[in-house]
This record gives structure tokens, sequence and C-alpha cells, in this order.
């Protein structure tokens, strides 16, 4: 993309803005853990919705990649399957969650569990919250504009979202979280209307377009389009979700805003879906589709909506960015580290996590550097280390279906080792772009078959021993 110095302006305007309402006041949110990672736990509905809103639609690259090569199947893949879960998430989970008055998804498996299993799965949560992808999505981002090889465009994005994350916490979160919401609906309702002017409306469009590009599955297979369903399952251990409703005024406001939430990325799919639609037939020979986006941007919009839109791609990005990397730096520095060091004082648990956001930011430009894809990065994420701790963090909110620790502790390692392994097989008979998993399978559902399996066996054999005693 061009910008001009108009939208050169607006990018300087918007980073200082940035700045501002992430460093306002941020010194005294660092006294407690409660005010630094949760904000006081006072946000209230409209500060929830526009913060879950933005943190959890952070892929914007590749939902304009899916749009562009599949068409209308973008909804069914990213956005029924979220909506399902989160709405799951809303009914059984969020009033649970709110009034257990924790900070993380680790002080709950600590609190239900025992110490290797706590770690275990903070572990395991620290992996899932992992900020890689986001930082891949933001450097190709600057990289757009820049021109600028990827390792530095890295650094300047990963050092800018460290510095406002690390210094204000949670509180510098929600607070550019708001901009950034309005900013994302702006810039894409704006390409929408210009891209409507040049090609015309949704008619047109629908005529123009591949006849797979106006079915539900997009010429994929019904088996592909049902795996996204069980990928979505990350919703249910999303560290966001879970950090939001901590710090949410009350577990009504949760569940309400959650459900909110959902109505919005159901606008902003429909939004994004045809953006990347109309992409398809005005720019058609794209060679790296994840570019639709910008690409579109450049044939439609004139200079300062350039500049906008551009905006609501970057504020769609770091609005996911930040609060990925405050929750996975308090998972290492306060819910790894401080727990094995036994560490008790507020402020050094708060420093810990500092320290945690920066390691957090080393490994994931080192993990981007050897997997410089933003889907590669996604995939492993999700399939390695959800089947672990799927299961034991549900069910440690329903005591009817949890195991002990020590079965636990089995179900987190086997899971995630056998979906490692599964995944590390297929590899080396293939590539990481063509594996060969054992038996055609893939390696989730090689661990999700075998936790589940373990929960049913120990499930039946509770049962029976009941029985027996009875």
């Amino acid at each position: 993309m061009t910008l001009s110095l108009y939208d050169w302006a607006l990018v300087v305007a918007y980073l200082g803005t940035l700045f501002y309402l992430g460093l306002r006041g941020s010194s005294g949110s660092r006294t407690t853990v409660s005010s630094f990672l949760l904000g006081g736990r006072t946000l209230t509905l409209p500060l929830f919705v526009a913060s879950l809103v933005s943190t959890w639609y952070g892929g914007v690259l590749g939902v304009g990649e899916y749009s562009y090569r599949f068409g209308l199947s973008n909804i069914i893949v990213f956005g029924v399957p979220y909506y399902l879960f989160a709405i799951i998430f809303a009914i059984f989970f969020a009033e649970k969650v709110r009034n257990s008055n924790l900070v993380s998804i680790p002080d709950k498996l600590y609190q239900t569990y025992d110490l290797k299993s706590g770690i275990a799965g903070s572990i395991l949560a620290w992996f899932v919250s992992s900020p890689a992808p986001y930082f891949l999505m933001l450097a190709v981002l600057i990289q757009v504009v820049t021109g600028w090889p990827l390792l530095w465009a890295l650094i300047a994005g990963t050092s800018v979202v460290l510095v406002y994350v690390s210094w204000g916490g949670f509180r510098a979160v929600v607070k550019t979280d708001m901009l950034q919401f309005l900013l994302m609906f702006t810039g894409f309702f704006l390409i929408l209307v210009f891209a409507t002017k040049e090609f015309g409306g949704l008619e047109k469009l629908f005529d123009a377009l591949p006849a797979s590009h106006m079915t539900w599955t997009g010429g994929k297979s019904v088996q592909y389009m049902v795996v996204w369903f069980f990928i979505a399952l990350w919703t249910l251990v999303a560290p966001p979700f879970h950090q939001f409703t901590y710090s949410a005024r009350n577990a009504k406001t949760a569940r309400w805003g959650i459900v909110l939430s959902v109505v919005f990325w159901m606008v902003f799919d429909t939004i994004t879906t045809l953006s990347g639609l109309y992409a398809r037939v005005l720019v058609p020979d794209l060679s790296t589709p994840a570019m639709a986006y910008p690409a579109l941007a450049e044939a439609v919009l004139p200079e300062v909506a350039k500049g906008i839109f551009y905006l609501g791609m970057l504020a769609t990005v770091m609005s996911t960015t930040d609060a990925f990397t405050l929750i996975s730096a308090m998972t290492l520095g306060r819910d790894i580290v401080g727990k094995l060091r036994r560490v008790s004082s507020e402020r050094l648990l708060n420093r810990y996590t500092q320290a945690g956001a920066a390691v957090t930011g080393l490994v994931s430009v080192g993990a981007v550097l050897l997997v410089p894809s933003i889907v590669n990065l996604w995939y492993v994420l999700g399939t390695v280390f959800i089947p672990g701790l799927l299961l034991p963090l549900l069910t440690a909110y329903y005591p009817r279906w949890r195991l002990s620790s020590g079965w636990t502790f089995c179900a987190m390692i086997l899971g995630s080792g056998v979906s490692f392994l599964a995944f590390i097989i297929g590899v080396i008979n293939g590539s990481m772009d063509s594996p060969a998993y054992p038996f055609g399978i893939e390696p989730m559902y090689h661990g999700l078959a075998l936790t589940i399996g373990l929960y049913m066996v120990r499930h039946g054999k509770r049962v029976e021993e009941g029985g027996a005693s009875r």
C-alpha cells in the first residue's frame, strides 16, 4: 500500500493516541495484582463488549485470504463455530468463572488440582495464549507500508506492544481497545462503501463471483468444514474469554457481554467477508491472497480514506496482540515462575509479569522466524496444546465430571503429548505444508480421543465402584 502524507499523519496520530491512552494513569494500576491484571474487576458492559470483540478478532489477514479464495464459506469456517462456542461459554461457564473471583486460568487449575497439574496446565495455557501469530500479522502490516525486512518490522511492532502493555497492564489494554473497536468497524465499513461504489451492489457482485464462492462449503469437503468446529473449541479455553470474564463488574455483565459480542462479530464477519469478495472481483489475480484487503484498498480508496482503513486493519491486529501479550506474560511470570518460587508479594508478582512480557516477546519473535506463517502458527498451537487443556479446565467447573489430580495430570501430558508426537511424525514423513499424519488423522483428533477416552473410562470405573459400595 502507498500512503500519502495525510495517511501517514493519521498513523502517527493513532500511535500517539495509543501510547497516551495506554500509559495515562498507569502507575496506579501496578499497585496490586487485581488492578494490574484485571483493572480492579470494574469492566462495565460497553467496555467488556468493546474489549472482547476487538481482542477475539485478530486474524483479519487470514479472513481476507479465506474470503478471497473460498467466498461465503468464510462465515461457516471463521464465524458459526465461534458464535456457537461463545454462547456455550456464556451459558455454562461465564457465571462460574466470574464468581470464582480468580485472576487467571492457571489459578483455577491450582485451586482444583495439585501443584504438578497446575504447573502442567499453566505451561499449556502459556502456549495457547501465545501472541506469536499476531506479532507476525502486525509485522506484515508494517511491511505493507514500509517495505522493511520481516525482522525489523517484527522488532518494531513487538516493541510498541511490549512498552504499553508491560507498563500499563490490563487498564492499558482496555483503554486502547475502545479506540481500536471504533477503528476496525469504521475502516471496514469505509472500504465496503467505496468498493460498492466502484463495482456495484451485491447482486452484481454475486453474479461476478465463481459459483463455488456462493456455496456454504466454498468447494471444500464437508469433513474439512467439520474440522473447523473442533478447532473452534479453542473458544472454551481461550485466555481472553476467561480474562475479561474475571474482570467484569459481575457475572451478568460477563454473560450478556459475550452474547452482545457475538452480535458484533456477526456484523463484522459480514462486512469483512463482503470486502474479501469485492477484492476477488476487483483484483482477481493476486499471487498472495492474504493481501486481499490491502490490494482492495489500493484499488478503490483515495488518500485519507486509505489511511483510515489501514488503521482499521492495524487496530484489529493490535487489539488482539496486546491482550494475548499481557495474558501470556502473566501466565509465565506470575503463574509459572511466581508459583515455583512461592512468591506472595503482589508488587513482585507484577514485576514478574512485566519480565514475562519481555520473555514472551523474545520467544514470539523466535517462533515467527522459525515458522513464518500465520496459519501454521495457529495450527500448531491449537492442534498440540488444546487437547491437553480442554477437559481438565472445563471439568474444573463441574466436579461431577472431574478426575483426580493424578489422572488429570496424565490427561494433560498424554493429550498434548500424543498430539505433538502425531504432528512431528506427520512433518517428518511429509513436510510442514504437506504432512503425512499417522492413519491420515489430524493430530488434534489423536489427543482429543485419548483424553475423552481416559475421562470416560475413569468416570465409568468411578460409577461402578460407587454402585458396588452401595
